[in-house]
Order: structure tokens, then C-alpha cells, then sequence
């Protein structure tokens, strides 16, 4: 008896899928256990494999296209096997369906709705306000000016003429594209009056990757659903620059400034468990272990892998997880168990030259720490200005867990441990 191959959930985030590719094609022979397809989800490209013996009757998706979980991905069945009445009752989603009917203009709708793999669509504008014209333009009439109350406030801020800028709005209306694209007007050498054409306007469309369609809606519902606030701190990190460079001088291992704040971190949070709590709408849930998500930027995107139990792990542990999560994330490879179950967030932009910002929390996690670069400034020490190393500490923190108390009191504890290393050793 023939069976449908669902579109599987394959994170917690996933709602649909996009078949990266086909190991199997409509007539093969297909086992229980192999290999059929790879799909991509928000976060990764996994392999996917059969749970049946048989032939594969049906594709459902083709390789490039997208469809929601649950929707029909292939049928496997027996060879010559009746499977319209399948395919009929399936929950393959509208888009499959149309693609399936071979009418011209149907293909043509589903054109626009292709998925990253396709190439990204270019195309070129003309600048209205940069084609010839022989007269100068008519958008007066009388001593009237057609022009929107936006175009006169910027052409006058722009110290324009706007009785000699033309009008390509509704009846020769002068709007605010006009004076933004106004070319000044030049007499041509027979005596005429010609514009000077100035190039071409371009854009190129990107289609929308799962990756981004879920960065945009989980950060979305947390920016407007949690109610954040935000905590600075200012960190001596001169103490932290003499112990790495100690700690490096081996050659054994290599310690990143990332790792000391993340290792720092995971100690403070253990002394300060309202900011490892989880907001979960009834209750909320306060951790006893710690699990530290660092942002790991790629391509399309933000991932953020856990490194679990990281209050019990050196930092020399720390940074080899995760450089191999930096690694395996680029490649698309990390797997749902990677970035599951964080109970607190890093996203460290110092190595970017950024000094300091404000970080979007990572739901369920109730705080987020955002850090700046280590930056050379005068501070003061025993009542003398000197040369000092300061590095910005921002944490975003979900109101409905985290009062401002508890928030500073936990970077304070984060502030005494990098400023204070060998405390982290004890």
C-alpha cells in the first residue's frame, strides 16, 4: 500500500521546508533508512530518509521549491500503484497544486514565488527626472505651481526652483521623486534647453530565506511582545588583557577576550538565577543549569549555538566549542540539538569595531548580553588620568523576569569576575 512522506518539522521553529535536494528520482527503488532528500529549514540544511520500502511514485516538491510542514513531500509505494486518490486528499500546499497544471499563465503566477535558490531578479529604472527634453517643463499654469505641500518644503530646503522642476505626477503634478531627481537644466549648444541625463536607477530582489522569514518573526514577537529594557556598564578590562596574554604565551591554548566574558558570564549566572530564568507566559521557569547561546553570524543570518554547562567548563573548552559551532554553522551544518535549550544569549560585535549596542532578547531566555569592542580612552585611577582599556557591557533584560535590581546587580558580579580574572580560575 502506497505511503505519503510528509514535509517533516525539523526544528522547533520550522513551518516550511525547501527541498535542497533529490538522492532519488520518480521509479527508483527506495529502502527504509536510505537517503532520499536534503531539506532546508530555518536554520540548517538536513538529510532526510525514508521510512518505507518501495518505489518512489511521486514528488511532491520539487528540488528549489518550498512547502509547509505537513504538506505532501513523496509517495512511496508499490510499482504501477494507483496513488491519485493520495495525491487528492493530500495536504499538499496551493502553490504545488497550481504548479502541477500545465496552463502557461499558471507558471507564469507561481514565477515570482521562488525560493532563495533561485537567481535573484535585477532590473533597471529609468531616473524620470533624468530623460531629454528639448523645453524646459510645464508644471505651472498661470502663476501656479502644481506641486505637493513635501515637494515645496524640500525644494525650498534644497534652494530649488520648483516652477523649473517637471512634474511627473497625476496632470504634470510635481511630487517629491521630482525635486529628489531634479537635474538642473542647461542650455544645449543650437540654443535649446536639454537636461543632463544622469544614469540609471537599479535594484536587484532577493528572495526571502527560511533562515531570515524566521530570524524576522521570532525577533519580531520578541521586540513587541517582552518588554525590554536596557543596562549599561562600563568594564577595566586591563587586568583581563595581562591574563590572556599570560594564558596565550603557552602556545597550548588560545583565549579569546569572547570566551573570558562568556565563561565570566556563565559564573555570574549562577549567583544571579532570575537572569537565567525563562519566561514561559504562566510561569516562569528559573534554571539550575546553566547553557550559554552565543550569536554566530553567517550569510543569511543570525544562528546561536549552546554551550552547555558552561559555569563547569574552562574558557580553553569553551572557545574549541565554539569555534566549532562558528564552523559548522557557516557550513549549514549544525543539527536542532546545537541550538536548542539556551538559557541565556551573548552576541558579541567588538571584533566588528562596534563600541556598543542593544541586543533583541532571544526567546524564552528573559536577558541578553550585548558587547562592545575593548577601547583605548583616558580614565582615571588613584586621582590621575591614565591611558585605560574599557570594554561596554549592554544587557537587554524582559521586564516581566527581570527587574532593573536584579539586572544590575548581575553585571556588577559580571563587571568584578573579567576585571578580577584569576577569579574565574578559582
Amino acid at each position: 500500500m502506497a505511503e505519503i512522506v510528509y514535509m517533516p518539522k525539523l526544528s522547533d521553529t520550522m513551518t516550511e521546508g525547501v527541498v535542497a535536494e533529490w538522492h532519488k528520482k520518480v521509479g527508483d527503488k527506495v529502502a527504509s533508512g536510505e537517503l532520499i532528500a536534503e531539506i532546508e529549514t530555518d536554520k540548517a540544511t538536513m538529510e532526510f530518509e525514508s521510512f518505507y520500502d518501495g518505489v518512489l511514485l511521486y514528488i511532491g516538491v520539487e528540488k528549489g521549491k518550498g512547502a509547509p510542514v505537513n504538506s505532501i513531500l513523496a509517495i512511496i509505494g508499490q510499482e504501477g500503484e494507483d496513488i491519485s486518490a493520495l495525491i487528492a486528499g493530500g495536504a499538499a500546499p496551493k502553490a504545488e497544486e497550481k504548479k502541477k497544471e500545465p496552463a502557461k499563465e499558471e507558471s507564469a503566477k507561481e514565477e515570482p514565488k521562488k525560493e532563495e535558490t533561485s537567481k535573484p531578479e535585477v532590473k533597471e529604472v529609468s531616473k524620470p527626472a533624468a530623460s531629454a527634453v528639448t523645453t524646459a517643463p510645464s508644471a505651472v499654469t498661470g502663476d501656479r505651481v502644481f506641486a505637493s505641500p513635501l515637494a515645496k518644503k524640500l525644494a525650498d530646503e534644497k534652494g530649488i526652483d520648483i516652477s523649473s522642476v517637471r512634474g511627473t505626477g497625476d496632470q504634470g503634478r510635481i511630487v517629491k521623486r521630482d525635486v529628489e531627481h531634479y537635474v538642473p537644466y542647461v542650455p544645449a549648444s543650437g540654443g535649446a534647453v536639454q537636461q543632463i541625463a544622469s544614469g540609471t536607477e537599479s535594484y536587484e530582489d532577493v528572495p526571502v530565506s527560511q533562515m531570515r522569514k524566521t530570524i524576522a518573526r521570532r525577533l519580531a514577537e520578541s521586540k513587541f511582545t517582552a518588554p525590554h529594557f536596557y543596562l549599561t556598564i562600563n568594564v577595566d578590562m586591563d587586568n583581563a588583557i595581562a591574563a590572556r596574554k599570560a594564558m596565550n604565551e603557552s602556545g597550548e591554548v588560545k583565549i579569546s577576550f569572547n570566551d573570558m566574558v562568556i565563561k565570566a558570564s556563565a559564573l555570574a549566572l549562577t549567583k544571579h538565577p532570575a537572569v537565567n530564568s525563562s519566561w514561559l507566559g504562566d510561569v516562569i521557569r528559573k534554571n539550575h543549569h546553566v547553557n550559554v547561546g552565543v550569536a554566530v553570524a553567517v550569510d543569511e543570518g543570525l544562528l546561536v549555538p549552546v554551550v552547555r554547562f558552561a559555569n563547569t567548563k574552562g574558557m580553553a573548552q569553551i572557545g574549541e566549542e565554539v569555534r566549532a559551532y562558528a564552523k559548522r554553522a557557516k557550513e549549514k551544518k549544525l543539527q536542532p540539538a546545537d541550538w536548542e535549550g539556551s538559557t541565556f544569549t551573548i552576541s558579541n560585535l567588538g571584533m566588528f569595531g562596534i563600541d556598543n549596542f542593544t541586543a533583541i532578547i532571544n526567546p524564552p531566555d528573559s536577558c541578553i548580553l550585548a558587547v562592545g569592542g575593548i577601547q583605548q580612552i583616558p580614565v582615571v585611577k588613584n586621582n590621575q588620568v591614565v591611558p585605560g582599556n574599557v570594554m561596554t557591557l549592554t544587557l537587554s533584560c524582559d521586564h516581566r523576569v527581570v527587574d532593573g535590581a536584579t539586572g544590575a546587580a548581575f553585571l556588577q558580579t559580571l563587571k568584578s569576575y573579567l576585571e578580577n580574572p584569576v577569579t574565574m580560575l578559582v
